[in-house]
């Protein structure tokens, strides 16, 4: 089912999102709708305004989102939010990051379609990514992984008083005492964790915001793949 023409109109006036903007979402939607290696199973235009579009901007509702200057979305998939931030914050500069090369090739043809130009790829791991280390005031993550991984992946890349942002659902004590504890280990602090409704119907869903507050250690990032098999944890020991 399509969406109804005035809903994006409502979204970008909810976020006060200019009509060439407005425009460039459209064709983020169109492209989604028609290419058959989408890499994400939500590509109806409807449906995809709201799991996409929407709760890329509700992110917006934050100071350190709507102000930031260089903004690294790691592990971007099919492009959310990184995609959708570019196109609302025209003066920033986003970097996707993102290791598979066929998601790559889908993130540079979105780039094209929908004319961002203040947008790249970074066809890495966000552990590899050396030339990102320290230079964003913004990272971004959106169903990554749990949260401790989030944490090691965007730690090496923010500069000392950056900000990270992770959309996740229905909140998991486990997982945020690992967090707590990963953040300790990275320089980072827990400094708000939002509620928000992107959408009519959506539930559980949550901004947790991280901002660095000390040097991360040399030994991060470790090599590629350790943040997921020896994630840091609350209950054990981090072991190099």
């Amino acid at each position: 089912m399509s969406a109804r023409p005035d809903e994006l109109g409502r979204l970008a006036a909810r976020f006060d999102l200019s009509p060439a903007a407005t425009r460039q979402l459209s064709r983020l939607l169109d492209l989604l709708e028609r290419d058959p290696q989408a890499p994400t199973s939500v590509t109806a235009r409807q449906a995809a305004l709201d799991v996409h579009i929407a709760d890329s901007l509700v992110a917006l509702e934050l100071a350190v989102v709507r102000g930031a200057h260089q903004i690294a979305d790691v592990g971007s998939g099919a492009g959310f939010p990184g995609l959708v931030l570019a196109v609302a914050l025209p003066r920033a500069q986003v970097r996707l990051v993102e290791s598979s090369g066929r998601k790559c090739r889908f993130l540079a043809d979105a780039l094209t379609e929908a004319e961002i130009r203040n947008a790249g790829v970074v066809c890495a791991r966000a552990e590899e990514w050396s030339q990102g280390r320290e230079s964003c005031d913004l990272v971004t993550a959106r169903a990554v992984g749990p949260l401790a991984v989030i944490l090691e992946y965007a730690a090496p890349l923010l500069r000392l008083g950056g900000s990270l942002v992770a959309w996740k659902g229905r909140r998991e004590a486990g997982e945020e005492r690992d967090a707590a504890a990963a953040a300790e280990a990275l320089g980072l602090e827990l400094v708000g964790l939002v509620s928000v409704q992107p959408y009519a119907g959506s539930r559980d869903r949550h901004l947790h915001v991280f901002r660095k507050s000390a040097p991360t250690p040399a030994r991060f990032p470790r090599r590629a793949g350790m943040a997921r098999k020896r994630s840091l944890r609350a209950s054990s020991e981090e072991r190099s």
